[in-house]
């Protein structure tokens, strides 16, 4: 579900495969190969009927419209630029029907591509339908076409200078506006064809300088230049000069904002990344800090002033800060492909833009650049190498404006480890895709995401190897994930430590240390990623222990904006809120509900939990309305003061309400966990055949797939867990009982632990 978790769950960040990238935020890094396409295809398929590439769109509401079988979470990607839900009509409630969802096309003028992603409960991986390339005649949303013509790129100006801009459109151009490293939006007159600036770039010194230009025709629309670089007065471009990375760690959006917005969130990050003594680790210093715009806010334009502060204070503590980009488009990683790749320029400008605008303390030491396009259906490997070429080209763009800009920043891209086993021709050298990626960056970060170390340097031997070649010492940086991936994907539990817990992964990469001590292309090992850190224990059952906090007693705000409910269908509804502070950090919200308005949230009312500012809350009654107030928690567990109350109806619908009646959870002897359950009716009581998927958390990470037979009940074993110390549980993720959908906010049990 988007951006939702309940506690003790962790929610999986962009990049492990679609099935996660539903969940948008958001979420990481994936490194097992994308899964044969066909294989899925075979029980999961998703349509888009309504419309064909070609096709021109109405002005005004269109209903795009498909079908889809054994499928769930379906999501269509409008133009790159957001990810909505479907409207699903699935009269048996056996997970196929069709689906439909109404654009507004008035905001929109151009080439308009669609696709409907969902996840295949056979895989858990991300089911891509075909793409769909519409076109949408539309002058009264067509935005102006901007460019900067003089100074031109590369160029070097001293005295007074004119910034002569090109700006058309369909619509006619009413003002145009030029701004410098970052400072005051300047307008610029017209002057014949063209708009001109007279700027006196003296007053910067010898540095380089980024010109941007900006379009508002009459009708509004706002049009944008890329950046041209030049050098002023004696500035030179700044060198590359590489820093030691080790130890790194990955911090998304969801993470990010809450350290620009809320100062007490750095003693966290202080608390985490400098302990050494509870796990025998090594300090985290070079941090990849998530800078893509998080709803409403883009940190790299709306908040410079407390972005300059925050990298300013990271700094003086010591930390490398290196932006961390994933595209620009939503979902994320679409940036690698050729029709989205002005989103990945922009989102590279905006950090370059940043550190030419920022005195030294305040830029960023690099960026890490996440595209991952191997994740976009089929069409990655059916029509390689044409994907990955265009990968290439993409990361080669992000690389020349770095070298434009001259600011020196260092380049790295994220690199799944399987990479060294595709070979294609590029600019004439044939080498594999990882030798290219080593070849154009700085530095990779290496996803060997596996959980044994002879697994990590034996999938990092190619690189580490390469590296040492080519001459590029520190390069290769090792990636660990410790995300539970099992709870959010299709990813088997040996790609990450979630199950190992903390010491295991430090054990593990001890050994990685010890193998790469005298290579000199060894960088060190990167974690994914904060959140998950901070939610991973040394070990799982009674002798646990989380990651120390800084003492706190104080409970945070209440949520700076008031809740909103939304309703999605007959059993969901969405709440989103505003921030809160405190003077550590909000460690999740607690969304509480209702039937009844004037309720005091407790925890027969609590809903469940989540990080971020949104919350869906399923399994709902139709027909029903429900009240929802919202709480922030800090890392200690105080809990601030309840919200306003929010309302929303759920729609009708005639399907049946079927609950969790019962679930326990044992381990034997051979270390063997059992769990049974049984579903049944709501409203009678009685058993109702189903298809249950639920997974074994913890110590176990397994995902297993069940049959409840006539009576509702089914049972299934875990593999043996052989540590001496543990804790498992078990969570349901999704029942099918045709005739019923599961209303999981009514289930009779829930999950189940037990711990030796």
């Amino acid at each position: 579900m988007p951006r939702t978790r309940t506690i003790g769950r962790v929610r999986k960040r962009i990049g492990v495969l679609l099935s996660v990238l539903v969940a948008a935020a958001a979420a990481g890094l994936a490194t097992p190969r994308p899964p044969d396409a066909h294989a899925a295809a075979a029980e999961t398929v998703i349509t888009i009927d309504s419309h064909r590439t070609g096709d021109r769109l109405p002005v005004g509401t269109v209903r795009f419209s498909g079908t889809y079988t054994e499928a769930y979470d379906l999501r269509i990607v409008l133009n790159g630029e957001k990810m909505e839900r479907v409207r699903l009509t699935d009269p048996d409630g056996d997970g196929s029907g069709t689906w439909n969802y109404d654009l507004d096309t008035r905001a929109h003028d151009g080439d308009f591509e669609i696709v409907v992603l969902g996840t295949s409960p056979i895989t858990r991986y991300g089911v891509w339908s075909p793409y769909v390339l519409t076109h949408i005649d539309n002058p009264a949303a067509a935005k102006p076409s901007v460019k900067v013509v003089a100074p031109a790129e590369g160029g070097r100006v001293r005295g007074v200078t004119a910034i002569e801009v090109e700006a058309t459109g369909r619509n006619r151009v009413a003002t145009v506006a030029v701004r410098v490293n970052g400072g005051r939006w300047q307008p610029a007159a017209r002057s014949g064809g063209t708009y001109t600036l007279r700027w006196d770039p003296r007053r910067l010194g010898d540095t380089m300088a980024s010109i941007e230009a900006r379009a508002t025709d009459v009708r509004g629309n706002v049009g944008h230049s890329t950046t041209t670089y030049v050098a002023v007065g004696d500035g030179r471009p700044a060198p590359v000069v590489p820093h030691d990375q080790d130890r790194a760690m990955w911090l998304w959006e969801e993470s990010s904002y809450n350290l620009v917005h809320n100062r007490g969130s750095r003693r966290a990050l202080e608390a985490l990344t400098k302990d050494t003594a509870t796990y025998g680790s090594r300090p985290i210093r070079t941090v990849y800090f998530g800078v893509d715009r998080y709803w409403d806010e883009d940190m790299l334009e709306d908040l410079r002033p407390k972005v300059r502060e925050l990298v300013a204070w990271a700094h003086a503590e010591g930390y490398k800060v290196h932006a961390l980009i994933a595209g620009g488009t939503r979902p994320p990683f679409l940036g690698g492909l050729w029709r989205y790749r002005d989103h990945a320029v922009h989102e590279m400008e905006k950090v370059l833009n940043y550190n030419l605008s920022s005195a030294a303390d305040e830029r960023f030491d690099g960026v890490n650049v996440d595209i991952e396009p191997y994740i976009i259906g089929p069409m990655y490997s059916e029509r390689s190498p044409f994907i990955q070429l265009q990968w290439l080209d993409t990361l080669q763009t992000l690389i020349d404006r770095r070298d434009a800009s001259g600011t020196g920043i260092m380049f790295g891209p994220a690199m799944p480890v399987w990479l060294d086993g595709e070979t294609v021709t590029w600019h004439g050298a044939t080498k594999t895709m990882a030798q290219h990626f080593q070849d154009i960056s700085d530095y990779v970060s290496l996803m060997d995401y596996r959980d044994t170390a002879e697994a990590i340097i034996r999938d990092a031997a190619d690189e580490i190897a390469y590296a040492k070649q080519i001459g590029k010492p520190g390069s290769v940086i090792i990636g660990v994930e410790t995300i539970d991936l099992v709870a959010v994907g299709g990813d088997p539990e040996w790609v990450t430590f979630a199950e190992e817990g903390r010491r295991g992964l430090e054990t593990e990469v001890a050994r990685v240390y010890a193998a790469y001590a005298d290579n000199p292309a060894f960088g060190g090992i990167a974690m994914h990623h904060y959140d998950s850190i901070l939610d991973t224990p040394s070990e799982w059952g009674p002798s646990a222990i989380f990651p120390p906090m800084p003492g706190d007693t104080t409970p945070p705000t209440a949520v700076s904006a008031p809740p909103r409910a939304s309703t999605v269908d007959f059993q969901t509804v969405d709440v989103r809120y505003g921030r809160a502070h405190d003077d550590t950090e909000i460690h999740h919200y607690n969304v509480y509900r209702s039937t009844s308005r004037g309720f005091r949230p407790g925890p027969e009312t609590l809903a469940g939990s989540t990080h971020g500012l949104e919350f869906t809350d399923t399994g709902l009654l139709p027909g029903t309305t429900y009240h929802y107030r919202v709480t922030a928690v800090d890392m200690k567990g105080n809990e601030g003061p309840a919200s306003a109350v929010t309302s929303a109806t759920t729609e009708p619908s005639s399907l049946r309400p079927v609950v969790v009646d019962e679930l326990a959870l044992t381990r034997d002897a051979d270390g063997v966990a059992h769990v049974s359950l049984r579903m049944v009716d709501m409203a009678d009581g009685t058993g109702v055949q189903a298809a249950v998927g639920g997974r074994f958390t913890k110590t176990a990470g397994q995902y297993v797939d069940m049959r409840a037979d006539a009576g509702g009940r089914a049972s299934a074993d875990s593999t043996a867990l052989g540590t001496p110390t543990g804790a498992v549980g078990f969570q349901i993720h999704r029942v099918v009982a045709p005739g019923h959908y599961w209303a999981s906010a009514y289930d009779r049990a829930h999950a189940a632990d037990v711990g030796w």
